[in-house]
């Protein structure tokens, strides 16, 4: 009889144990859409709190180191790996207007916060640039 009350609890310890690995390579796992990760990690949050929202850069004006406006941010432009690549600025017009657009490489700007900086940049320079025209023709 002993060796009976062992042997289940032996099967006891053995069957919680399996459940147990069972669920921590269900928690190893995360959830997945399309192959990629969903959410975002923790080591992940501090990146984001470094970052800037684009939504709050658009239509912003562009300075030069000088301080003077040059123009306004109106688009950005991202590569298919995901990075930024070129901004759309406006330097042209009143409401539409005249509308002068150009395209800048991402790399020319020198800082986002507290403002958009532009260095070298002037109106007329950006002016003479060619016109910047979206496939769409918009």
């Amino acid at each position: 009889m002993k060796a009976i009350k062992l042997a289940l609890v032996s099967l006891v310890l053995a069957a919680a144990v399996h459940a147990q690995s069972g669920q921590a390579d269900q928690r190893a796992a995360p959830p997945v859409a399309g192959g990629a990760v969903l959410g975002v990690e923790v080591r992940e949050i501090g990146m984001i709190a470094e970052g800037y929202r684009v939504s709050k850069l658009l239509k912003q004006t562009v300075y030069n180191e000088k301080n003077e406006r040059v123009g306004k941010l109106e688009e950005l432009i991202v590569r298919p790996d995901g990075t930024l690549s070129w901004a759309i600025v406006d330097v042209g017009g009143f409401l539409g207007i005249a509308r002068h657009r150009v395209a800048i490489p991402i790399s020319q700007f020198q800082s986002v916060r507290p403002k958009i900086v532009l260095p070298g940049a002037t109106k007329d320079a950006l002016k003479a640039m060619p016109e910047f025209k979206y496939a769409d023709g918009v």
